[in-house]
């Protein structure tokens, strides 16, 4: 019998930095220790039990529920090791934890025997009106984990994101603490508005109901009033959507008031049930940190309740502001999305070429640059009965433009191959932001209630929850989840399922014929995009060769189970981290 391991056995180890864990110090005053005796609970997140395929994470190859939960939840060894570790250090294990198909497992423990347990020093640090915990540096494992854990979500809690939408018009106080506040929104000068249903009109979407479509929203704040949920489609004449707060650790719907996160609520929720009317929407609400983040993602891309078939992100910040761990969690979560043919659209941010980093660089957001998800960038839209006159790069000159531009991080898909995407600004990276865009500038906003009030509001949070409902639409038109539809709408044969936008510029970058770095491929031709994008409409496989063998034609069976035109993916390159934090 082979003896027992002792009870020191992690603590005797040689520490190794867990890779991608660098955190740089916070902005913010009054630092003081952590008081020690404090409980707190972290992810850590292990490595899958099997890889996923190429033909898995581009969609090409879909998985059932089953099948994903048998072979690429997490890696029991792994989970047998994090058990181990957490007794020795005395961390108690979350019950239920890694849930089935997950690879997150939570433990909690004070505050003592988590900088014990990771060697960090956690620090309370007061970063706006917030005191948040905080860490710098990297975080040290036991080798024994080294491989096996790839993530380790929580120790900190500074807020991670920010959501990307911008209200027109507004004067007095609310406009004031919107411009001076938490980042989330500022005024701009009143233009012409539209409600979401106009909108969808310009661009074509289909008039039918989206009744057996599921939508799910993530959001790191704020709430909703059902009384508002009501009102607003009542004057739109639709019936109100069913909507579903789902609170996913700790986050719940917290509505406020105006001058915070409930713009983006309301915005997701009001645009996304209008332009796909009947559908159903389920609202993920996660607090705003990197744990928070990738749980609400995993969260619904796994929930065996409701299914959401597409998920709407609008909140998301610069690479530059993520750790590698943390964009490595968070676009695995993707990846998983992909291979169970679930759609996520995200906003590419309202800062234009420099995402709001004040170093005069080019930087794009993430989310959105994950290669995983499809990226919204912004237009200012002008029409008039159903048909759009002018529609150019979103840029107000005063602070607010279309996010875009060229991924540090992440490496060229190659399905973007022959687009002519820009080279990276660092060693590392290519994948080119957005692919897509739809109407975002303020001043040819959307009209939206929130908290009582009517409001104009723009941003290209307002664009993932429009093409979220497009796409639920596609998938009730067609009769099947379209899943990640980036390789198919990169094809040439796509080329009139867009609106070509050529006009404007985002900063750093210019609008051109075809693809660019300020509205992608353009804005919708609806009914276009819903027959591209249809899992029947594939490209057709060559023909082969009239000498057959048995063999071969059990190989051509097979290879007929697989959707053709299938490119190897991307490696995702960062600038830290290894293979295995993936």
């Amino acid at each position: 019998m082979a003896p027992k391991k002792s009870l020191t056995r992690f603590s005797v180890q040689h520490r190794t930095l867990l890779p991608g864990s660098e955190k740089t110090a916070s902005a913010g005053v009054a630092e003081t220790p952590a008081p020690l005796a404090n409980r707190i609970t972290v992810s850590v997140i292990v490595r899958r039990k099997r890889a996923l395929k190429s033909a898995h994470i581009t969609g090409a190859e879909r998985l059932t529920r089953a099948q994903f939960r048998a072979n690429h939840g997490a890696d029991p060894e792994a989970v047998r090791l994090v058990r181990a570790f957490a007794k020795e250090y005395n961390l108690t294990v979350q019950p239920g934890t890694p849930a089935p198909g997950r690879r997150t497992i939570k433990l909690t423990g004070t505050v003592a025997n988590l900088q014990r347990a990771f060697e960090v020093s956690l620090m309370h640090k007061t970063i706006g009106d917030t005191t948040c915990r905080v860490r710098q540096g990297g975080i040290n494992i036991p080798e024994e984990l080294l491989g096996y854990v790839v993530a380790v979500l929580g120790l900190d809690n500074r807020p991670q994101a920010q959501p990307h939408f911008r209200i027109a018009g507004q004067t007095g106080a609310t406009a004031a603490r919107l411009a001076q506040g938490s980042g989330f929104a500022r005024p701009h000068a009143a233009g012409t508005s539209y409600t979401p249903v106009q909108v969808a009109q310009f661009y074509g979407f289909p008039a039918v109901q989206a009744t057996n479509q599921t939508i799910a929203l993530i959001e790191l704040g704020g709430g909703f009033r059902q009384a508002d949920i009501t009102a607003y489609f009542q004057s739109l004449g639709q019936k109100a959507p069913k909507v579903i707060a789902v609170p996913v650790s700790g986050g719940k719907n917290s509505p406020g008031t105006p001058d915070g996160a409930d713009g983006e609520v309301m915005l997701d929720i009001e645009v996304a049930a209008a332009v796909a009317p009947g559908s159903r929407i389920v609202v993920y609400f996660a607090p705003n940190t990197d744990q928070g983040f990738v749980d609400a993602i995993a969260s619904a891309v796994h929930d065996t309740t409701y299914k959401p078939s597409v998920i709407s992100i609008s909140w998301g910040a610069a690479e530059t502001n993520w750790t590698t761990q943390a964009m490595n969690a968070l676009d695995a979560a993707c990846q998983s999305a992909a291979a169970l043919g679930i759609s996520i659209t995200v906003a590419s941010g309202d800062n234009g070429s420099s995402d709001g980093v004040s170093d005069n660089g080019k930087h794009v957001d993430f989310p959105a640059s994950s290669p995983h998800v499809l990226a919204c960038g912004g237009t200012r839209l002008a029409g008039s009965n159903s048909t759009i006159t002018s529609e150019t790069v979103w840029n107000d000159l005063n602070g607010g433009a279309t996010g875009g531009g060229v991924s540090n991080a992440f490496a060229l898909p190659s399905w973007q191959s022959k687009v002519s995407v820009p080279k990276p600004t660092g060693s590392t990276g290519g994948r080119g932001v957005p692919d897509v865009a739809g109407n975002a500038d303020p001043e040819t906003g959307y009209t939206i209630r929130v908290d009582g009030q009517t409001m104009v509001i723009g941003g290209t949070s307002a664009v993932a929850p429009l093409w979220a409902g497009l796409i639920a639409l596609a998938n009730q038109q067609n009769g099947k989840s379209v899943g990640f539809i980036n390789p198919a709408i990169y094809t040439a044969k796509a080329k009139s399922a867009f609106r070509d936008i050529t006009q404007g510029n985002n900063g750093a970058f210019k609008a051109d014929a075809g693809w660019d770095a300020c509205t992608g491929l353009g804005s919708p031709n609806a009914p276009k995009l819903i027959t591209t994008v249809s899992p029947g409409a594939k490209t057709p496989k060559k023909k082969t060769t009239a000498k057959r063998t048995k063999t071969a034609s059990k190989s051509s069976a097979n290879a007929r189970k697989k959707l053709p035109g299938k490119r190897k993916p991307p490696t995702l390159t960062l600038k830290r981290g290894n293979k295995k934090s993936k």
